[in-house]
């Protein structure tokens, strides 16, 4: 048997080649998510081990949340405590504040700014360049900062603080950045001295104090002899102990990423899968003869059964071999994929070698193990048949075929009501993300289903095109794609995966544009919207009145956004507005009540925090210690909580509160030119350095074009699931071709040319990828439906939309490849002998 297994691999090499492909992609991406993954952990690893290097002690607040540590941080007292420490060789704080970069065309950029730890032991920052400052007016920037401010050593760096005053340093040197600066990522980052720090933020806050032991003092020493110098109210950790801290919040994030990515990888190999499982099944009715012949002469159902799978065995180590060494391609494109959506770019993380053993190991097994698995049924199936009765050219499958279908029908609907109930319960759900996964795996398990009956609906499609069809080798074309139900559904079923995830997360995503357009003309009642591009850089308020004399501008209404305690309400963030703005530049669609005439002690509420918090309107809640009562509710979620005035806002805030605001409303006056009144407002701007204008329109494609970032990743990741699918329809069509030797040269006898017999071919393939995406969009645009209306019941009223151009583009995509994926079989099939296709047996 082995040598006939042997001799059977090297005469179907070339029908075996398009299947090992689309195990191999499978693999490819498994293995570059593994490795990507892997070096993403590494690197994060190694950054935030860098951070807690040669730290024996760290000091934190007993609540070390973010609000505590902003509101009151650590005093500055309790470095000195701890400095003075018995057993302490050297402490410094950590502490980061937020500034404005000026760039060379004079607009800000967001900043980090760090101290210098005077102990250099307790410096994560690697120098590449220079020094690092020793005076208040000196600085140095992140390498990063440096190749996108454009800024060298030797320049002077120019920041402002939150009250918009100007600091000037002079760059002594360039560092990498470790750790303890990766707090603020997607800002500039600077170190200066400790001096320095407080030229620009008098006040800021400690939000960690770290230490050196003196030798011969253990690290549990000497966070007992801290422990004891500065009392109760911290947390005190030995180096170790932080070390493991923040290497177990890393690992979460890095695994993060590495599922996210699988679950994609998963899609592809089940993609991959079917294919397999459908070029077996072919492969295996081809050799029933071959087969029965086999057993004629001695060999056993078990013999027959191992042979099958020995094959599929081959095919999946080879193909595994290939998939690992193409995983390197694969993760650099993954990690570049990943970089467009913020994730770890090449400039963060380098794929690193050799490859784990772990990675080569999953390669393998999920190669071998999805081949061999998807093999076992066309396997089995080669068993079944009697010897004498599978020597006849042409075997009885017809009660097979009916007998599977009723049980298909029962399976089917067995798992369509799991299904069904799962999206009942999703939709239950109050929370956004719960209700997502539940019901997101619910309209898989529908999927399913609906894969299942494939065999059922796939002949009437199949129909429907085809009387849409004129010509000879068009209706051909359709009565073969109809000649073999389950072969053409497992094709399919294949593309129709790919295409429904893609459809689904395309119907989402339009939703969530058209939910967003929505809001943004919803709070533009006014022409224009400037705002601060720097996270604590407000607009002031000379800024503002300036703006209010710009000629045809008859309002201008601030926004300040505000957060605090509340004894009701689960988050208490609110956005404030001047009364007079509420209701006419600030129009949020109203659920009950009135929303003209606020004042400094009411509040407008969203309805659904209201809901939670048990209040209506007239009740009462408290947010920072201020009262305040309800009169009136609200749907959107533009505004946190709710809405309340400015002087409310700035209440909340107490000594808090900013000297001016995150947003300018503007209001034009009738009939003004907004192409002039913008000019006019744009003088204004640029005399600010951190302001920018925005009307409705740019707003829109802003947010727009943040959303088709992520579904441009989506669909990439989606892709390869697509392209395996195509493989197989390739693949299944040069089966076909083989099969049908016979066939296609009587025709070719009969009359038909060699271009309409790949003109045969080509419709053929076109009718199977119509099928799959047809029915796919249609499932992906349902179950997108599902998946919005489950997020509406939970956190967000979300617009049902279906963008059909997207929609139409992926449909034209389809055909386009059906084309590309026919042009082989089809170039083969017209290249045959007719003489030697009708002497074929």
């Amino acid at each position: 048997m082995l040598k006939t297994i042997l001799a059977g691999l090297r005469a179907r090499t070339a029908r075996l080649v398009l299947s090992s492909i689309a195990i191999a992609l499978g693999v490819a991406f498994v293995t570059g998510t593994l490795v990507l993954g892997d070096a993403v952990e590494a690197q994060t690893r190694d950054n935030f081990a860098r951070s807690a290097r040669n730290v024996d002690a760290a000091v934190h607040l007993a609540d070390n949340s973010d609000n505590t540590v902003m509101r009151d941080g650590i005093p500055a007292d309790v470095l000195q405590k701890v400095r003075s420490t018995q057993g302490v060789a050297g402490a410094d704080s950590r502490e980061y504040a937020s500034a404005a970069l000026l760039g060379s065309d004079g607009k800000a950029r967001n900043a980090a700014v760090q101290p210098l730890p005077s102990t250099e032991k307790l410096r994560d920052f690697n120098l590449k360049e220079g020094k690092f400052p020793a005076k208040a007016d000196e600085a140095a920037i992140d390498v990063k900062t440096a190749q996108i401010a454009k800024l060298k050593v030797g320049d002077k760096l120019k920041l402002l603080d939150k009250d918009n005053v100007e600091h000037s340093f002079s760059i002594v040197g360039t560092y990498q950045q470790g750790a303890s600066s990766m707090s603020m990522s997607g800002s500039d980052h600077v170190v200066v001295s400790p001096e320095g720090l407080r030229t620009i933020v008098p006040d800021q806050r400690i939000y960690e104090i770290v230490a050196v032991a003196a030798p011969g003092v253990s690290q549990q020493q000497l966070v007992d002899n801290i422990g004891k110098a500065i009392g109760s109210g911290y947390k005190v950790q030995t180096g170790e102990q932080l070390t493991q801290e923040t290497l177990a919040q890393v690992g979460d994030a890095a695994g993060e990423i590495k599922t996210f990515l699988l679950a994609f990888a998963a899609i592809s190999l089940i993609v991959a899968g079917m294919v397999i499982y459908n070029t077996f099944t072919i492969l295996v009715a081809q050799r029933t003869r071959e087969l029965a012949l086999l057993r004629c002469v001695g060999a056993e159902r078990g013999q027959v059964f191992r042979s099958v799978l020995a094959e599929a065995l081959f095919m999946g180590l080879v193909a595994s071999v290939l998939g690992i060494l193409g995983g390197l391609g694969v993760s650099a494109g993954l990690q570049a994929l990943v970089g467009t959506v913020g994730g770890p770019s090449g400039d963060d993380v380098q794929i690193r070698l050799p490859i784990s053993w772990v990675t080569i190991a999953a390669g393998f097994g999920v190669g071998v193990l999805v081949t061999v698995l998807s093999a076992v049924l066309p396997a089995r199936r080669a068993t079944k048949v009697a010897p004498v009765a599978a020597l006849r050219s042409q075997p009885d499958s017809h009660d097979d075929v009916a007998r599977t279908g009723k049980v298909r029908i029962i399976v089917a609907s067995l798992i369509a009501l799991i299904g069904a109930a799962g999206v009942y319960f999703g939709l239950q759900q109050e929370k956004e993300e719960p209700a997502m996964f539940i019901t997101g795996g619910a309209v898989m398990v529908l999927l399913l289903a609906v894969l299942l009956v494939g065999p059922l609906y796939v002949p009437l499609v199949n129909r429907l095109f085809g009387k849409a069809l004129r010509g000879v080798p068009a209706k051909l074309a359709s009565a073969n794609a109809g000649r073999n139900p389950k072969r053409t559904a497992a094709t399919t079923a294949a593309l129709m995966i790919g295409v429904t995830i893609v459809a689904m997360v395309t119907v989402v995503a339009g939703s969530g544009r058209e939910t967003m357009n929505q809001q943004v003309d919803k709070r533009f009642p006014a022409d224009y919207e400037v705002s601060s591009n720097v996270w604590n850089q407000p607009l002031t308020q000379k800024f503002a009145d300036e703006l209010s004399k710009v000629r045809n501008v008859s309002q201008i209404a601030p926004e300040l956004s505000a957060y605090g305690e509340s004894d009701k309400l689960k988050y208490g963030d609110v956005t404030g507005y001047p009364a007079d703005a509420i209701g006419s530049l600030v129009r949020p669609e109203l659920a009950g009540g009135t929303l003209t005439g606020l004042k400094d002690n009411e509040i407008i509420l969203r309805e659904k925090e209201a809901k939670e918090a048990g209040l209506s309107i007239g009740s009462s809640l408290k947010i920072s210690d201020k009262e305040f009562k309800v009169v009136a509710l609200i749907k959107d979620n533009s505004y946190g909580a709710g809405i309340v005035t400015l002087p409310a806002a700035q209440s909340i805030l107490k000594d808090n509160a900013p000297k001016g605001y995150q947003k300018l409303l503007v209001k034009l006056a009738p009939g003004t030119d907004i192409a002039v009144a913008r000019a006019d407002l744009e003088r204004v701007i640029a005399t600010s350095p951190v302001a920018v204008l925005n009307s409705a329109a740019e707003t829109k494609a802003e947010l727009n074009s943040q959303i088709d970032q992520v579904l441009l990743f989506i669909w990439a990741l989606v892709g390869l699931a697509l392209i395996i699918a195509l493989f197989g329809i390739a693949n299944t069509l040069t089966l076909s071709v083989l099969e049908r030797t016979r066939e296609s040269a009587l025709l070719r006898a009969l009359g038909l040319t060699r271009g309409q017999l790949r003109q045969m071919l080509v419709v053929e393939s076109i009718l199977m990828a119509l099928i799959g995406a047809v029915v796919g969009v249609l499932l992906g645009a349902g179950f997108g439906w599902l998946l919005v209306q489950a997020i509406s019941n939970a956190e967000f009223q979300i617009s049902f939309a279906i963008p059909f151009g997207q929609i139409g583009v992926m449909l034209g995509l389809a055909v386009i490849a059906a084309v590309i994926a026919a042009a082989l079989p089809a170039r083969r099939a017209a290249r045959n002998s007719v003489v030697a296709g009708m002497a074929e047996a």
